[in-house]
C-alpha cells in the first residue's frame, strides 16, 4: 500500500476530513510521477494539464459522467481552494480535493 503520510497535513489543510485509504490510492495511482518535482505539482494556469486532469482523473479514474463544463467548474473550485499554494499545488492534494468535491472518496477507498 502506498504511503500517503507525507501528504496528510497538506490534505487536512483544505479537506473537510481525511480519508487515509483514499489518499493512499491516489499516491499509488500517481506512483513514479511523484518523484519528479514538475509532475508532482499542478499548475492551474496550464490549460493542457487541466484538460488531462479532467479526462484522465475525473472521467477515467473517478468514473464521472458529467459534462465538460461541470468537470471544469469542479477543477476551478479546487484551483481557487488551493490558491494560497501559488503555482506549487500538491498533485496528491489536488486529486484528493477533486474526489471530495465530486463525492468520490469512497469510490477510491473502496
Amino acid at each position: 500500500m502506498a504511503d500517503a503520510s507525507a501528504y496528510a497535513e497538506n490534505i487536512k489543510k483544505y479537506a473537510k476530513g481525511y480519508n487515509k485509504a483514499a489518499a493512499e490510492k491516489i499516491v499509488g495511482h500517481l506512483g513514479i510521477a511523484l518523484r519528479n518535482k514538475d509532475s508532482s505539482v499542478v499548475a492551474c494556469s496550464d490549460g493542457g494539464e487541466l484538460d488531462r486532469i479532467r479526462d484522465r482523473w475525473c472521467r477515467n479514474k473517478l468514473g464521472l459522467a458529467l459534462n465538460q463544463g461541470e468537470l471544469d467548474a469542479g477543477i476551478k473550485t479546487v484551483c481557487d481552494q488551493m490558491k494560497a499554494e501559488g503555482g506549487q499545488k500538491s498533485r496528491v492534494t489536488f486529486y484528493y480535493l477533486l474526489a471530495e468535491h465530486f463525492g468520490r472518496l469512497d469510490h477510491l477507498a473502496g
